[in-house]
């Protein structure tokens, strides 16, 4: 009897260690050449986000964004607001989702200088086919401010990311390529006394770089064995400045054929992000901008405690798609989180709009206290307080 529980033990374990797992189906991916074993999560959580292949395989840029971009606050939205882009030529139905596996971190820090000039190159006894930057030269004459307000620093960071689709034969290959070029709206530099300036870039001239900028990434893509015949969207992202409360966002996009190695055109991106309340907010959207004022008002009203709320929207082709609010509140007691927690889920479904997402997130001085989900569409909230 002992002899069989050890070998039914022992069979259980071979079969776990051989089959997917439940909410899973198993793949073969190529890796190094060689094919290996992958699974894909059969559920998702959200149409709006797609399926990752695992065992998960990380950027070789992994991190590289982070470090270029001027706030948190763009770096989210130049990575999640790329895959948003990304859902209108690859569906998340069809498509997995992969990290960029063809940039590494050493190209992209290369393609992120500036062009050398011929006696740059001497002096830094670089190699012709080493300067491949993407920003322009600076010049060696005159000073720091002179040489950065006639040349600044267009391009701030690249992102690489890889859509996967499942053939017949059971194994998932690379079905297209998206890349976001993140432009500055504000090049920083300092004098030589190591005081700080700044110079503002035109949206125009953001535009031009950023379209002539993309013309050599495809063409460098392109001459990548693996990338030579697959279809490429690359999208750019007007970064805001440093001292901005929202993100910045994109405002152009093409999609390349596979095998081309042309742009034939462009389409414009119309989405922009508003602070609330907020002047600019006021004057351009008048009425969800009351919409809000009133929710915010009713909050102070009822809650003699001081609250901070301040709400971030993001705009699509000037109609409101997703507003996120953060309040910020001393609270006294889980009684009165979650009291405060219900009153503002009845004011969020009654104050805006069943067509937007909004999303609040309820804080005190200890951290997360709650947080209220209404998706578009939806007439019943998710609400979760924490513990």
């Amino acid at each position: 009897m002992k002899k069989k529980m050890i070998l039914f033990a022992a069979l259980l374990l071979f079969l776990s260690s051989c089959a997917p797992k439940f909410g899973e189906e198993e793949v073969v991916q190529e890796k190094d050449n060689k094919d290996q074993k992958a699974v894909i999560p059969k559920y998702n959580i959200s149409d709006s986000y797609y399926r990752i292949v695992l065992p998960f395989k990380v950027s070789g840029a992994r991190g590289e964004v982070v470090e270029d971009l001027n706030t948190r606050l763009d770096v989210d939205e130049f990575e999640t607001g790329l895959m948003r882009l990304a859902q209108d030529r690859f569906s998340p139905e069809e498509y997995l989702f992969q990290e960029g596996q063809y940039l590494d971190k050493k190209t992209i820090k290369r393609w992120l200088e500036r062009k050398r000039t011929p006696s740059q190159l001497k002096r830094e006894k670089m190699k012709p086919s080493e300067n491949v930057g993407l920003n322009p030269p600076i010049s060696d004459n005159g000073t720091n401010e002179e040489k950065n307000k006639k040349s600044p620093i267009y391009l701030a960071s690249i992102l690489e990311h890889d859509y996967l689709v499942k053939t017949s034969d059971n194994k998932v290959q690379l079905g297209g390529v998206v890349i976001g070029l993140a432009l500055n709206s504000v090049h920083y530099y300092e004098t030589e006394q190591g005081y700080p300036r700044e110079v503002e870039i035109k949206d125009d001239v953001i535009a031009r770089e950023g379209k002539q900028i993309a013309a050599e990434v495809l063409s460098r893509i392109r001459n990548m064995k693996k990338l030579k015949d697959v279809p490429i969207t690359i999208a750019l992202f007007k970064q805001a400045p440093k001292s901005s409360v929202i993100p910045g966002h994109f405002f152009a996009v093409t999609h390349v054929d596979e095998g081309s190695d042309t742009i034939d055109e462009w389409q414009s991106v119309n989405e922009e992000y508003y602070l609330f309340p907020s002047d600019e907010a006021q004057k351009n959207h008048r009425d969800d901008w009351l919409k809000f004022n009133n929710f915010k008002s009713d909050i102070e009203e009822f809650f003699p405690n001081y609250t901070g709320v301040v709400g971030k929207a993001l705009y699509r082709d000037d109609q409101l798609q997703q507003l996120t609010i953060n309040i910020s509140m001393p609270f006294y007691g889980k009684a009165e989180v979650v009291g405060f927690t219900q009153y503002v889920t009845g004011l969020v479904m009654e104050k805006f709009p069943d067509y937007i997402t909004v999303n609040v997130y309820i804080s005190s001085a200890g951290g997360p206290e709650s947080i209220i989900v209404r998706q578009a569409k939806e007439d019943k909230p998710f609400v979760h307080i924490y513990q």
